[in-house]
C-alpha cells in the first residue's frame, strides 16, 4: 500500500502551468483519474481541445512533477481528447452537425484575415479536430482559391448542399456557386440571406470547429452573424499599424455588444525578415496587438511574420500548414490553433442538444 496520497499527486500536477490553457490541469478540470499502486502513479488526462503537437511535451512535464514526489519512482500519463459543444449567444439555435463556431474578423481589409482563417482551420485539423470553413465574404470570396477547390457542390436530396473537401477540411463558399470573376451586385438583405443559406443548408458532418471567414468591417453580415448564428467565440486579426488597430478595436467592441466571447487577438505581418540578409524589420510598427490585448483585457494569441511564402502558397491553393508541415510558420499556426481551442474549452458548455424534446399530449 502506497503512502502517497491523491492530494500529493494533485498538488504536484498543479505545479505545471499548461501553455495552451494558461493554467494548471487540475484547475482546468482535465484530470479524470489518479491511481497509485506501490511506487507507480497512473494519471488520466482528458483535454477539451485538439493538441497532437503538444501531447508529448505535456506528458513529459506532468511525469517530471509526479516522479519528484517521495515514494513515486514511475508515472504513466494517458492523454485523450474530448471536444465538447460550447455555449453561444442566448436564444440562437445550434447548427446541425456543428459543435463550435469560431468567427475570424478583422474590422479592416488587407490584414491577412482569410489567410489566417484557412491556415487556422488546417492547423486545428492537424492537431486532431474535424474542421469546416465557411467563406462569409459574399462580395469577395477567397477560400475556394486558397483551398485549391474548383468543383461545384452537389445536392443529394435536392434541399441541402454537400460541403466540398479541401485538404481534408469541409468547406462552403458562394465562390463555388458562381464564376470566379462574376461580381456580386447585391444589396444587404440578399447578402445576409445568402449567408444564412450557405450556413444552414450545408450538410456539415460532425464538425468540431466551423471557422467562419468574415468579410472586413462591422456591417450587415457581422450583425446577422451575431444575431442568428451561434458563435462560440471570435478571433480578431490585425496588423501592428495604428489604422488597422483602430478598426480591429471596432470589431472587438461589436462582438462585446452582441455578447460573443472574443477568444483573442492575432497580430499578422508583425515582423519582416529579409530573405537576403536575415535583417528583421517592423515594417508596420511594433507591439500594437499586444498593447490592444492589454488595453481590452483580451488574450494575445500569437504573432505571424510578413513572409512571401505565406502569400505564394495560399495563391496556389496549398496553404503553408499543408505545403510546409514541419516549417516554423506552420508551428506558429498550430500554437495559435491550440491556444484558441484551449481558451474555448474553458468556456461554458452547450447542453441544449443533449436535452430530449418533451411532448405533452392530451389523452
Amino acid at each position: 500500500m502506497s503512502s502517497v496520497t491523491h492530494e500529493q499527486v494533485e498538488s504536484a500536477i498543479k505545479q505545471y502551468i499548461d501553455p495552451c490553457l494558461q493554467q494548471d490541469l487540475v484547475s482546468a478540470k482535465c484530470i479524470k483519474n489518479i491511481a497509485i499502486e506501490g511506487d507507480k502513479a497512473t494519471i488520466d488526462v482528458q483535454l477539451g481541445f485538439p493538441a497532437k503537437g503538444h501531447e508529448a511535451a505535456l506528458v513529459d512535464k506532468v511525469k517530471e512533477q509526479i516522479i519528484s514526489i517521495d515514494g513515486i519512482s514511475d508515472a504513466a500519463i494517458n492523454v485523450s481528447t474530448k471536444i465538447e459543444a460550447h455555449a453561444a449567444q442566448k436564444g440562437v439555435q445550434p447548427i446541425d452537425g456543428v459543435k463550435n463556431i469560431i468567427a475570424i474578423a478583422s474590422g479592416k481589409g488587407g490584414v491577412g484575415k482569410s489567410t489566417t482563417a484557412v491556415n487556422l482551420a488546417l492547423a486545428l485539423q492537424t492537431e486532431g479536430a474535424t474542421v469546416g470553413i465557411l467563406d462569409a465574404d459574399i462580395y469577395g470570396p477567397s477560400q475556394p482559391r486558397m483551398l485549391g477547390v474548383t468543383d461545384k457542390p452537389e445536392s443529394k436530396d435536392g434541399k441541402s448542399l454537400e460541403p466540398l473537401m479541401g485538404h481534408g477540411v469541409q468547406s462552403m463558399s458562394i465562390g463555388y456557386l458562381i464564376e470566379e470573376e462574376t461580381p456580386m451586385i447585391w444589396r444587404g438583405p440578399m447578402v445576409t440571406q445568402a449567408l444564412d443559406q450557405l450556413l444552414n443548408d450545408t450538410k456539415w458532418r460532425d464538425v468540431d470547429y466551423l471557422i467562419i471567414d468574415l468579410p472586413p468591417g462591422t456591417g450587415d453580415i457581422q450583425l446577422t452573424l451575431a444575431q442568428k448564428v451561434p458563435v462560440s467565440g471570435a478571433l480578431i486579426v490585425t496588423t501592428p499599424q495604428d489604422i488597422a488597430l483602430l478598426d480591429a478595436r471596432k470589431a472587438l467592441k461589436m462582438f462585446e455588444k452582441v455578447e460573443v466571447s472574443v477568444l483573442g487577438i492575432v497580430e499578422n505581418m508583425s515582423i519582416h525578415i529579409c530573405s537576403e540578409c536575415g535583417h528583421e524589420e517592423h515594417i508596420f510598427g511594433q507591439g500594437g496587438g499586444q498593447s490592444m490585448s492589454e488595453e481590452y483585457n483580451v488574450d494575445f494569441i500569437g504573432s505571424l511574420p510578413l513572409d512571401k511564402q505565406i502569400r505564394e502558397e495560399v495563391d496556389e491553393g496549398q496553404p503553408t500548414v499543408v505545403s510546409d508541415p514541419d516549417g516554423r510558420i506552420t508551428q506558429i499556426y498550430r500554437e495559435i490553433a491550440r491556444r484558441v481551442s484551449a481558451k474555448l474549452s474553458l468556456q461554458a458548455r452547450e447542453f441544449s442538444a443533449k436535452f430530449p424534446n418533451i411532448v405533452i399530449q392530451n389523452n
